[in-house]
């Protein structure tokens, strides 16, 4: 869904919506909106990354706790309006990294209204190396599960979501505390995503944000990224240098 005043793309899930053409998911009335078919990742990093201090048995229930993407403080909520269907799409959104500050996940909450009927979708960008079929389940706080499918995948993340969520799962994501998504590895091994929900009802009910303050976090966040990269690369080269030079330095036998 295309909008003819988009605002700009908050972080991680927005750059992949957009790239996936499901910026915003259809309304009942619009199904040719819909997003593509499930598709088998390819083989990538395991579904979920290693936590500090996280002792698990390698057959039973994994879980995975997450914090914030450093750049992205609090929740954020973008909205816009579809023309071709005169629907106000706003959504809320953030993105989750890693004890180690790898990027794990990132969730955003839909919120669409137009004339004919209001639609919530809750959409989450996951890890490769899941296993589809099984879908996602999350609940709140341990709260009756809601279900999920997933969408579509690319080289770098699947898309997963569940579509016409009722008010009540909202609601409680509002007074909530963690938000766990569960999802099954390659070896059926169920893994839960443990993600902090503080801030997320103030960022829902709140006004969107104002397009200069996202466009400064677009940028801090590219910035920091790019020396993300600059460091793995220098890393990277220096390994290769101490790699060519020993056998230089070995002694002669």
């Amino acid at each position: 869904m295309s909008f003819a005043n988009r605002p700009a793309r908050p972080l991680r899930i927005a750059a992949f919506l957009a790239l996936a053409g499901l910026a915003g998911p259809a309304l009942a009335q619009n199904p040719k909106a819909k997003p593509a078919a499930p598709t088998a990742p390819a083989p990538a990093a395991p579904a979920a990354p290693a936590t500090g201090g996280m002792a698990q048995q390698q057959t039973g229930p994994q879980t995975v706790n997450v914090k914030s993407e450093p750049s992205q403080t609090e929740w954020t909520k973008v909205c816009g309006k579809d023309q071709a269907s005169a629907t106000d799409v706003c959504y809320t959104t953030r993105d989750f990294v890693s004890d180690q500050g790898q990027p794990v996940l990132a969730v955003a909450v839909y919120d669409m209204k137009n004339a004919q009927q209001s639609v919530r979708v809750v959409r989450y960008l996951l890890p490769l190396g899941l296993l589809l079929s099984p879908g996602i389940r999350f609940t709140v706080d341990g709260q009756q599960a809601t279900a999920g499918k997933f969408a579509v995948c690319f080289p770098n993340g699947c898309f997963a979501e569940a579509g016409g969520v009722s008010n009540d799962v909202v609601n409680a994501m509002k007074k909530g505390t963690t938000l766990n998504v569960s999802v099954q590895n390659q070896t059926q091994r169920e893994v839960t995503f443990a993600v902090p929900l503080a801030g997320f009802g103030k960022a829902f009910d709140g006004p969107a944000i104002d397009p200069k303050v996202l466009e400064e976090q677009q940028k801090k966040l590219q910035s920091e990224l790019e020396k993300r990269s600059d460091d793995m690369r220098k890393k990277l080269e220096q390994q290769n240098a101490a790699g060519a030079a020993a056998p230089a330095t070995a002694p002669k036998p």
